[in-house]
C-alpha cells in the first residue's frame, strides 16, 4: 500500500478521537443544560428502550426505501439533525447567558443556517466537519445519560445487530445505499482521490467497484463514544490523567484500535460491519483501563 493508499485510512481514527474528545467536552454543558435521554440512567431498560427505538425506525426507513419515498427520508434525517444542532448550541449557549430567549433564539438560529448548509451544499468537507459536531452531541447526550452497565449492553447488542444485518439480513447495507441516494448527511465521508466532490460523483453501489471515497457510518463513530463520556462521567472517583479517567482513556483507546482492524478488512473492498471490532475494542480497553485505575 502506497501513502496515498493509507492517508485517507488513517483519516478515520483521528476523526473518532476528535469525536470522542468533542463529546467529553459537551459533556459538561449538556450535564449543566439537563439534556439527559433518560431519567434514570442505572436502568438496564435502557439499553432496551433504546434498541426497540432503533429498529422500528430503522424498519420505517427501508419500508421508505423500499416504496421509492427517499425524499421522505431526508426530511426525517434533517429534523433530526436541526434539534440535535438545537441541543448542542442551546447548552453551549447557556454557558453564555442566563437570557432564556437569547439561548433558544440563538441555537434555533444556528441550528438552521448549519442544517441548512448541509443540505443546500452538502459537500463531503461539509458533511464531515458538521457530522463531528452531530456526532460528539448525540455520543455527549447518551453518555451522560446510561450508566456503565446499560452502556456496556448496549454496546454488545448493537455488536450483534450490526454483524447480522450487514453479514446475514444484508438490509443494513440496503438501508446505507438507500440513504447515500438522498446525499442525506449521516456518513462521514472521506475521499481517496484528490479533486474529489460528493456533491457530483456520489458514492456508487456499495462493494462495487472502485470509489471515490471511503464512507463510515456516523453510528460507528458514536457508539463506542458513548463510553467514554460514560465512563468519565459516572466513574468520577476512578484515577485520572488530567481531566479524564483511566478507564475513558482506555476506552478511547481501545476503540480506536478496534476501528484500525476494521479498516483491514475494509481495504478488501467488502462491506464491514463496523460495530463489532469497534464496539468490542472499547469495552475491552474500558475493563483494562479500569483494573488498571484499581492499581494506581
Amino acid at each position: 500500500m502506497t501513502m496515498k493508499d493509507v492517508l485517507p485510512l488513517a483519516v478515520m481514527p483521528v476523526m473518532l478521537v476528535i469525536i470522542e474528545t468533542g463529546a467529553l467536552l459537551l459533556s459538561l454543558p449538556l450535564q449543566e443544560a439537563g439534556l439527559a435521554a433518560f431519567e434514570d440512567p442505572s436502568s438496564v431498560a435502557n439499553p432496551f428502550i433504546f434498541i426497540f427505538i432503533l429498529l422500528v425506525f430503522t424498519g420505517f426507513l427501508l419500508f421508505l426505501i423500499r416504496f421509492g419515498f427517499r425524499r421522505i427520508i431526508g426530511g426525517i434525517i434533517g429534523i433530526s439533525i436541526f434539534f440535535t444542532f438545537v441541543y448542542i448550541f442551546g447548552a453551549v449557549l447557556a454557558l453564555l447567558s442566563r437570557d432564556a430567549l437569547f439561548v433558544l433564539g440563538g441555537s434555533l438560529l444556528i441550528s438552521g443556517i448549519a442544517t441548512g448548509v448541509l443540505y443546500l451544499y452538502p459537500e463531503w468537507y461539509v458533511i464531515d466537519c458538521l457530522g463531528i459536531l452531530i456526532a460528539s452531541g448525540a455520543a455527549s447526550i447518551f453518555g451522560i445519560s446510561l450508566e456503565i452497565i446499560p452502556v456496556a449492553i448496549l454496546l454488545v447488542i448493537l455488536a450483534v445487530y450490526d454483524a447480522v444485518s450487514v453479514y446475514k439480513t444484508k438490509h443494513m447495507i440496503s438501508l446505507a445505499e438507500g440513504v447515500l441516494e438522498t446525499k442525506s448527511p449521516i456518513l462521514f465521508v472521506i475521499p481517496r482521490k484528490k479533486g474529489y466532490s460528493y456533491r457530483k460523483e456520489g458514492i456508487g453501489p456499495i462493494g462495487e467497484g472502485e470509489r471515490g471515497a471511503f464512507i463510515i457510518g456516523m453510528g460507528d463513530m458514536i457508539m463506542p463514544s458513548i463510553l467514554v463520556v460514560s465512563a468519565n462521567v459516572f466513574l468520577a472517583t476512578a484515577a485520572r490523567i488530567g481531566p479524564v479517567t483511566i478507564p475513558a482513556l482506555g476506552a478511547m483507546a481501545g476503540s480506536v484500535a478496534g476501528l484500525c482492524l476494521l479498516l483491514v478488512f475494509v481495504k478488501r473492498g467488502r462491506p464491514q460491519a463496523g460495530l463489532p471490532p469497534i464496539n468490542g475494542g472499547a469495552l475491552a480497553g474500558f475493563l483494562l483501563g479500569y483494573l488498571v485505575s484499581l492499581l494506581v
